[in-house]
């Protein structure tokens, strides 16, 4: 249930923005969420995770209260992040499309992949193509196998049934969790936010 003491922070994907919410938010009964912008929170600095990472940090730790975060891919790993370290200031976690440890071959190929797309598709989301690599290669070496066991938080996992890439993942962290619940989301693949908005958000409202 919503708490007037507690923050409801939902963060996006790599390849997405803000505004990739803006669907669920239409539907999702919890007021003022927030949405930060990843990339624009780096500005002035190297695109790399642990600078993402300490600035996620910085602004969840600001404030007091307990707060509760939903995130899909890279979000999702930067909330686990956080709340492996930040035990008690964590509420509850959602985790869509999830990975605990990075799956370096899938990194690699898709930092191939991003070599061959055109510069303007990154700056749609507001990241350089040379931001972008040298942010999935600072990536690669991320591992949270040992800290899952430790979160007690309630956690929801979701996946999308056609997400072939992280199906694996998710069901390995939810056998790893004490206090998680996995669903699947039918005829949705990576990108359950944009792909499956209505869906998500009756799953998240449940939950919350």
């Amino acid at each position: 249930m919503e708490s007037r003491n507690e923050k409801y922070i939902f963060l996006h994907g790599l390849g997405q923005t803000a505004a990739s919410w803006d669907k669920v938010f239409s539907v999702l009964r919890i007021q003022s969420p927030v949405c930060p912008d990843l990339f624009s929170m780096l500005k002035g600095q190297n695109i790399n995770y642990p600078n993402m990472f300490r600035q996620f940090e910085k602004s969840c730790n600001e404030y007091h209260g307990m707060i509760n975060i939903c995130g899909i891919s890279l979000g999702a790993v930067l909330a686990l992040n956080y709340a492996a370290e930040h035990l008690q200031k964590v509420q509850s976690l959602i985790l869509i499309a999830p990975q605990f440890k990075m799956p370096k071959g899938m990194l690699y190929v898709q930092n191939i992949v991003f070599h061959l797309m055109p510069e303007i598709k990154f700056l749609e989301m507001g990241i350089s193509k040379k931001d972008t690599i040298s942010l999935t290669k600072s990536m690669l070496r991320l591992d949270f196998r040992a800290e899952l066991s430790r979160l007690t938080c309630p956690v929801m996992i979701i996946c999308g049934e056609k997400d072939k890439v992280n199906k694996k993942a998710a069901i390995s962290m939810n056998n790893k969790m004490l206090n998680s619940k996995l669903y699947w989301v039918a005829q949705a693949g990576h990108e359950v936010n944009i792909e499956a908005p209505e869906e998500l958000a009756n799953l998240i409202e449940k939950f919350w």
